[in-house]
């Protein structure tokens, strides 16, 4: 199913850990309209940087967001957040790109070797965050750094 022109539901629910593990990552029907609205995201992102846009994590289900350690809160079980990277660009020149552009997003992230885009249920914040490991913990500063 093409939710955009260059975005399938499929790619936004691939996951090697939930094909791995046996974990249903079938997003129901209120999320796969999530996902619309982040496919549509994404082609403004595609656009804006004139190149491809690789998806690396899209929906996760709560027990694959669980297997992954992602955040209890997470955009990604929502359907409203993916981790992206384009080979046009390294993560930092794509991150500094979406920031600087028009374009509406609730979150932003730059994680080192991805950027992670998300939308929300309301207001969009535009906040702009860098992800910080260390120890095996994670903590994140404004802006990207």
């Amino acid at each position: 199913m093409q939710l955009s022109k260059n975005f399938s539901l499929a790619e936004l629910v691939a996951s090697q850990v939930a094909t791995r593990k046996g974990i249903d990552n079938a997003p129901a029907p209120a999320i796969v309209a999530n996902l619309t609205r982040l496919a549509t995201l994404l082609e403004q992102v595609r656009a804006l940087v004139g190149a491809p846009i690789a998806i690396s994590s899209g929906y996760r289900s709560p027990a694959l967001n669980k297997a992954v350690g992602g955040a209890a809160n997470s955009a990604h079980v929502l359907g409203l957040a993916a981790d992206i990277s384009t080979a046009k660009l390294a993560p930092k020149a794509l991150a500094m790109l979406i920031r600087q552009s028009g374009l509406a997003f609730d979150q932003l992230i730059y994680e080192g070797t991805w950027v992670h885009i998300a939308l929300s249920g309301g207001a969009l914040r535009r906040q702009v965050l860098t992800a910080k490991f260390a120890g095996g913990a994670v903590s994140y500063v404004a802006g990207i750094v």
